[in-house]
């Protein structure tokens, strides 16, 4: 009885901190790490073409010139890109190295002809790379966007906004957003649905 008591009490303190980290996210509480995009489930919905900038695209170029620049505009633009006033915070850390290394990584192809890849995850997906990164040595929470498809016909993207406590690897708090696209050249055209979902998240934050 008393083992049944000392495990119900480990059972109701662990839910506990995690609501109190769900908690922490939305009252701006807790310190947050920005890990930057990661484009391990990317399906680029048709063909990566009439971009004045750009030519053909290949995945090779996708994976090894526009994933970085658009994890490195985030970094080195914040007067565009608000991570801080995204999750209502003066300042936020950043290691976008984890997800770099793990979008450097990546082999296969990014596109596809299939209109039902533009909306195909689910939050037991989000949770399953949550908890199979290696997060280098960081803790408290940390915030990615996981870019689920940047569709062409529809000018837009479907990012899930995600939180998770990188000391346990489980994941806070996901949510799916659809963000529009645009701007001049291949870049800064897709750059955009990043800024509108940190918009998004700003607005949305505490209701979600």
């Amino acid at each position: 009885m008393k083992k049944f008591i000392l495990s119900l009490f480990a059972i109701i303190n662990v839910a506990s901190v995690f609501a109190q980290s769900k908690s922490d996210i939305t009252n701006g509480s807790a310190e947050i790490t920005w890990l930057g995009i990661d484009f391990s489930q990317l399906k680029f919905i048709g063909p990566a073409t009439q971009y004045q900038d750009a030519g053909e695209i290949t995945s090779a170029a996708l994976r090894d010139k526009y994933f970085p620049a658009w994890n490195n505009l985030v970094v080195n633009e914040p007067e565009k890109f608000k991570v801080n006033d995204a999750v209502n915070r003066t300042d936020v850390s950043y290691a976008i190295a984890i997800t770099e290394r793990s979008n450097n990584g990546l082999k296969g192809n990014f596109f596809s002809e299939d209109a039902n890849d533009y909306s195909r995850l689910s939050e037991q997906n989000i949770s399953s790379i949550v908890s199979n990164y290696k997060y280098q040595g960081k803790k408290g929470i940390g915030m990615m966007f996981v870019v689920e498809a940047m569709s062409k016909g529809k000018k837009e993207a479907a990012i899930w906004v995600t939180f998770m406590n990188m000391d346990t690897k489980k994941m806070i708090l996901t949510h799916r957003v659809t963000a529009e696209a645009g701007g001049f050249g291949f870049r800064n055209f897709w750059a955009k649905t990043i800024m509108n979902t940190l918009k998004d998240t700003r607005k949305n934050l505490k209701r979600w």
